[in-house]
C-alpha cells in the first residue's frame, strides 16, 4: 500500500504556510479547507490500473461520508493528485468524474472540484445481533398454534415437476401483467375440483384468484362499504386479523354467538340493516364445530330474504376424517354466498394462492376495485397450481396429509384418555386442531406452564370476540398477533387450541408428551 499525502507541487519562490498551503491566493470562500493545496491522506494500493481507480473512489467517499472532507472543501488538480500519488491522471480524471456522477463531488469551471454541499447522512449501526440464548428464549421448541399445516411435507418433488410441466406449457401472455381474475388454467381447473370435491356450483369465469384469503376478505369488505353498507355478522369466535381487515374497510362487526350447533344465526334477523356474515361453515373456527342443517338452511333463507351476502370460509374443508366433507354453503343458494378457499392449509402458507367463487351480480364491482393496483399471486404459481390440480398430483397429496393428520388427531385422543383424564377433547372431525376443554379457571395456568415448558400454545379466550370478554380480560391483539391468555367469562369454557397439524412428523411424539406434563 502507497501511504500517501497528496498535496501539490510548490512553485518556487511562493511562501507556504509548511502544510503545503500557500499563504498569498486568495482565501477561500468556503468554511472548510480550500484550495489547491489540501491535504488528502489516501492510502491506496500500488500500480495502476481498475484496481487503483476504484480504491480512490472508495477513499475519496469514506473521507466526505466521515467528515474528514466538509463540504466546500476544493480539491487538488487531477494533475496535482496523480503526480503526489504517483498514478495516472486519467485514472484520478475517472475518480473525480464518478463520485461527481454520483453526487459526492461537484466540478464547475473556473471553481475546480469541490465536496458537494448536502448532508452526508451517518453511516447505519450494524445491526444488533442477540446473544444466542436470547434468541433461543424466544423461539419456542414446539409451536402449537392453529393456523399453518405441516409445512415439512409440502411435496417438493411434485410441485417441482408439475412446474416444469406448466412452465414449458406457458403461453407468452403468461408472463405479462395479467387477468386481475387470475389466469384461466387455474380457474378452469379449480371449477372443475370444487364442483366435485367442496359441492360449489361455479363457472371458471366467477372464480377470482386472490394473494391469501385475507385479500379476498379485504376486497369483499371495500365492495361492500363502496355500495353503502356498514356492518357485517361475524361468529363470536374467530381470527382477530379478519376482523380488523373488515373493520379496516369502514364496516362495523357484529357477534353471533356459536354453540355446539355452530353459529346462531336466527340472531341475523336481530340486527337491523345487516345484510353480510361471515362464516365458517364447515367446521367453525376454533371450536371445530360444523353448522346444524337447520342452520345453514336459515342462514340461507335470510340471505335471499335481505338480499344479503354470505361469506363463507372454508379454510379446511377437505380434511374430514369420520365421514364424507360437509359440502360448501355455497351450493345451496351460488347468488348469495361468496365461497373462498385457499391453499394455505392444504399445499402451504407461503404460495399465497386463494380464490373466490363470486356471484355474478357482484362480479364486475371485485374486479374493479382488484384492477386498481392490487397485487396479484404471481402467474407461474397459479399455472403450477393448475397443472398440479389437473394431473391428480392435488388429490394425491390431500388423500395422503389426510391420513396423517388423522394419526395425529387419533395419538392426541389416545394420549389424554390415558394421561389427562380431566381434559376432554372436542372438534376432532375435521381440521387440523383440536379444542381441549380444561377444568374451569385453569385455562391461564396452562398457558403460562406451556411457556416455561418452550411450549407455545394458545387459549380459546385468544379467539372470543372483543365485546364477550370481560372488562379486565385483554381484547385481541394487533392483527396477526397472539392475545395474552385471560379466565373465560361466566358460561365460556376454558380451553385450549391444539394444533396437531403443525409440527413435523419426527416432533409430534415430543410436543404431545410436552403436552402432558402441564395439562391438569
Amino acid at each position: 500500500m502507497a501511504d500517501s499525502w497528496a498535496t501539490p507541487r510548490d512553485e518556487p519562490g511562493q511562501p507556504t504556510d509548511g502544510l503545503g498551503q500557500r499563504t498569498d491566493g486568495p482565501v477561500p470562500r468556503t468554511g472548510g479547507p480550500a484550495g489547491p493545496g489540501t491535504d488528502l491522506h489516501l492510502d491506496l494500493p500500488r500500480g495502476g490500473g481498475t484496481g487503483v481507480r476504484d480504491a480512490l473512489i472508495r477513499a475519496l467517499r469514506d473521507a466526505v461520508r466521515g467528515g474528514r472532507l466538509a463540504p466546500g472543501t476544493r480539491l487538488p488538480s487531477s494533475r496535482s493528485l496523480a503526480a503526489d500519488l504517483g498514478i495516472a491522471r486519467n485514472t484520478v480524471a475517472d475518480a473525480y468524474g464518478e463520485l461527481v456522477a454520483e453526487g459526492w463531488l461537484t466540478a464547475r469551471q473556473g471553481s475546480g472540484t469541490r465536496v458537494a454541499r448536502r448532508v452526508v447522512p451517518p453511516e447505519p449501526a450494524p445491526p444488533r445481533t442477540p446473544p444466542p440464548a436470547a434468541v433461543a428464549a424466544t423461539r419456542p421448541t414446539y409451536d402449537l398454534r392453529a393456523g399453518q399445516p405441516d409445512v415439512s411435507a409440502f411435496p417438493r418433488s411434485a410441485w417441482l415437476s408439475a412446474a416444469r410441466r406448466a412452465l414449458t406449457a406457458a403461453p407468452n401472455d403468461a408472463f405479462g401483467y395479467g387477468d386481475p381474475a387470475g389466469r384461466p388454467e387455474l380457474r378452469r381447473v379449480l371449477a372443475d375440483y370444487l364442483a366435485r370435491a367442496r359441492g360449489v356450483r361455479a363457472a371458471p369465469e366467477r372464480i377470482v384468484v386472490c394473494a391469501g384469503f385475507v385479500q379476498g376478505l379485504a376486497l369483499l369488505s371495500r365492495v361492500r362499504a363502496k355500495a353503502g353498507h356498514r356492518a357485517v355478522g361475524v361468529e363470536s369466535y374467530g381470527l382477530d386479523v379478519h376482523w380488523n381487515v373488515m373493520r379496516g374497510a369502514g364496516l362495523r362487526t357484529v357477534p353471533l354467538p356459536v354453540d355446539q350447533q355452530g353459529a346462531r344465526t336466527a340472531e341475523l334477523d336481530r340486527s337491523t340493516g345487516l345484510r353480510t356474515v361471515l362464516l365458517t361453515p364447515a367446521h367453525q373456527f376454533p371450536t371445530g364445530v360444523s353448522l346444524h342443517p337447520d342452520r345453514r338452511a336459515a342462514v340461507v333463507d335470510w340471505a335471499s330474504r335481505v338480499s344479503g351476502l354470505i361469506l363463507e370460509d372454508d379454510y379446511d374443508g377437505e380434511f374430514r376424517y369420520d365421514r364424507h366433507p360437509v359440502g360448501a354453503l355455497q351450493g345451496l343458494d351460488p347468488e348469495h354466498v361468496v365461497y373462498l378457499g385457499t391453499a394455505s392449509k392444504s399445499l402451504a402458507p407461503a404460495l399465497r394462492l386463494a380464490w373466490m367463487v363470486v356471484p355474478d351480480h357482484l362480479l364486475d364491482d371485485v374486479l374493479a376495485v382488484k384492477g386498481t393496483g392490487e397485487w396479484q399471486s404471481g402467474a407461474l404459481d397459479q399455472l403450477t397450481l393448475a397443472e398440479f390440480i389437473d394431473s391428480g398430483a392435488y388429490d394425491r397429496h390431500v388423500r395422503g396429509m389426510r391420513m396423517r393428520y388423522r394419526r395425529r388427531r387419533d395419538q392426541l385422543v389416545a394420549a389424554l384418555a390415558e394421561r389427562a383424564l380431566r381434559v376432554r377433547v372436542t372438534g376432532i372431525a375435521a381440521g387440523l386442531h383440536a379444542v381441549l376443554q380444561l377444568p374451569p379457571g385453569t385455562e391461564r395456568s396452562v398457558v403460562q406452564g406451556a411457556a416455561w415448558q418452550s411450549l407455545a400454545l394458545e387459549g380459546l379466550s385468544r379467539y372470543r370476540y372483543r365485546e364477550q370478554r370481560q372488562p379486565d380480560e385483554p381484547g385481541p391483539g394487533p392483527a396477526g398477533q397472539p392475545d395474552e391468555p385471560g379466565p373465560g367469562p361466566a358460561g365460556q369454557p376454558d380451553a385450549l387450541v391444539f394444533a396437531y397439524g403443525a409440527p413435523p412428523d419426527h416432533a409430534f411424539t415430543g410436543a404431545l408428551d410436552a403436552l402432558c406434563r402441564v395439562l391438569p
